[in-house]
């Protein structure tokens, strides 16, 4: 994929999935086989692994979606954006800022995701 938001709207859309076929094919789409997804509490390596992140996040968050609430920077084959992940009526139950790096091919091959705001500046 070329155009970088397509990609990301792409890997989000496989994060909604709840088809698993329909997620596998999502995923096979944008990650690099052997990508690398790491978030706070779980990671994963590999196209397989990654559709069944998305699976585990949905049985514990049922009729959550992600979507993406900025635009995407990028640089050198890496980018990031923000996103929300809202529940069906509209609330906003996390946000964070998702870093990643592309394959040559223009595939994901890494993402690395953060929760909430950026932590403040306490320095004295």
């Amino acid at each position: 994929m070329s155009d970088l938001s397509v990609t990301v709207d792409t890997y989000l859309a496989g994060w909604n999935e709840v088809d698993a076929e329909r997620r596998a094919g999502i995923v096979e789409r944008v990650w690099a086989a052997n990508g690398r997804l790491t978030d706070p509490p779980l990671e994963a390596t590999g196209r397989e692994e990654i559709s069944q992140m998305a699976a585990t996040l949905q049985s514990q968050f049922p009729g959550h979606r992600f979507i993406r609430v900025s635009g995407i920077d990028e640089h050198h084959h890496h980018f990031r954006f923000a996103w929300e992940f809202v529940a069906a009526d509209g609330s906003v139950a996390l946000s964070g800022l998702d870093v990643g790096e592309l394959a040559e091919d223009g595939s994901i091959a890494r993402i690395t995701g953060f929760f909430g705001a950026l932590p403040s500046n306490d320095a004295a």
